[in-house]
C-alpha cells in the first residue's frame, strides 16, 4: 500500500462542561473497536461502523446521560470528525469521493460524500417510530451533523425506505461507514497528489 509508510492515525480529547471525550482513530485498521459511550445503543451503532469501514476506533465517552443522551451524540460525532481530518492531513491521493446503498432487512439507506472541507449536511430520513429502548433515532442527524461539519465533509444521507428504527439507524451507520472507507482510501494513480484543481483540500 502506498500510504504504509505513514501511519493514518490520532488521539483526540475533547472536555466540556457537559462531556469528556477521549477517541483513538486508525483510518486504515481491520474494524476492531472498543466503545463505550455510557449509551448501550449509541455503542453498538459505533461498533457497527468501525467494523464495516475497516477503522480501529477506541472512544471513552462521559456525558451528561442522566439529563439527556444529546450531548454525548453529538460531540462524539464532532470528535471523530476531528479525528478524520487530522489522521487524513493533506489528503494526499485520497479518492476524496464516497457513495453507499446499503440494505438493512426491509430498510435501504443512500450516502454521498465529499471530503471537501467544505462541511454541507443534507438528511432526508423519515421514521414512522423513533424510539430503540430509550434512545431516540433523531438523534443519529445531531451525530452526523456533528461530524460532518468538524471533518469538513458534504455528506448527503437518505433512508429510500425503511420502518423498524433499529434497522434504520444501523442501516444509517453501515452505509457511512462504507461511503467513508470508500472515500478515504489512496488512490494509487493519483499517490502524492491532491484530488482538487485548487490543489487544496485542508485547512
Amino acid at each position: 500500500m502506498a500510504e504504509d509508510t505513514i501511519e493514518r492515525s490520532t488521539e483526540v480529547t475533547r472536555k466540556t462542561g457537559e462531556t469528556d471525550i477521549s477517541l483513538s482513530l486508525k483510518i486504515d485498521g481491520t474494524g476492531k473497536a472498543d466503545i463505550d459511550t455510557g449509551i448501550p445503543f449509541f455503542d453498538h451503532m459505533l461498533t457497527l461502523f468501525a467494523k464495516h469501514g475497516l477503522f480501529d476506533l477506541e472512544v471513552k465517552a462521559k456525558g451528561d446521560i442522566e439529563v439527556d443522551y444529546h450531548h454525548t451524540v453529538e460531540d462524539v460525532g464532532i470528535v471523530l470528525g476531528q479525528a478524520f481530518k487530522q489522521a487524513l492531513g493533506d489528503k494526499l491521493g485520497i479518492r476524496r469521493y464516497g457513495f453507499f446503498i446499503l440494505p438493512m432487512d426491509e430498510c435501504l439507506a443512500r450516502v454521498a460524500l465529499d471530503l471537501s472541507n467544505r462541511p454541507i449536511f443534507v438528511y432526508q430520513v423519515e421514521a414512522a417510530s423513533l424510539m430503540v429502548r430509550d434512545f431516540n433515532i433523531l438523534l443519529v442527524r445531531e451525530f452526523f451533523q456533528g461530524f460532518a461539519n468538524s471533518v469538513g465533509a458534504n455528506l448527503h444521507m437518505r433512508l429510500e425506505y425503511g420502518i423498524d428504527p433499529h434497522h434504520i439507524a444501523e442501516a444509517l451507520f453501515k452505509c457511512c461507514a462504507r461511503a467513508l472507507d470508500a472515500a478515504t482510501q489512496i488512490d494509487p494513480r493519483t499517490v502524492g497528489v491532491v484530488p482538487s484543481t485548487k490543489e487544496l483540500l485542508s485547512e
